[in-house]
């Protein structure tokens, strides 16, 4: 992947694989570049299978000069948005990485909504280490309070479905 924002403008109708089959393939590749679609053939179908697989824009032939920089503009920014996303992402898998076994097991129940004293009987610790535990997911995860440790929890759960 590139180390700035790009996008892809491709034909619906090119020689060799069609655009549709290119958007298609370009993700088996590791592609993730936004894609503007342009054809000479629209039909609803057609632009509504591309819009589908993911492009960000669908312009019809011919295309005025300002149309394609403002959907190419649209696509950069798009491309941008989903580059700092995936770095966020990647950045709080890292922080995640850092937390022992244990940690994990307390960032579980303070996420859960149980108190410290909860978590240190269900745990078989002293409260004192619970607290102690919590305090080093805070600080290994950058987090505030309980409530962020929760934000930061579902926003780890979220990025690992995806």
């Amino acid at each position: 992947m590139p180390d700035r924002p790009g996008c892809l403008l491709l034909d619906v109708r090119m020689p060799g694989p069609s655009g549709l089959d290119l958007q298609a393939a370009l993700p088996e590749h590791g592609v993730g570049l936004p894609i503007i679609f342009m054809t000479g053939h629209a039909d609803v179908p057609t632009s509504v299978r591309a819009m589908k697989a993911g492009a960000v824009d669908f312009l019809e032939k011919p295309v005025q000069r300002q149309n394609l920089l403002d959907a190419i503009g649209r696509a950069l920014v798009h491309d941008e948005r989903l580059r700092r996303e995936r770095d966020d992402r990647d950045r709080l898998r890292e922080r995640f990485a850092l937390l022992s076994p244990r940690e994990q097991e307390v960032l579980e129940q303070v996420v859960a909504g149980k108190l410290n004293k909860q978590i240190a009987a269900a745990l078989q610790v002293s409260e004192r280490t619970i607290k102690t535990l919590r305090a080093q997911c805070m600080d290994k995860l950058g987090a505030t309070s309980a409530a962020e440790l929760g934000i930061l929890a579902e926003r780890m759960r979220r990025g690992s479905e995806g």
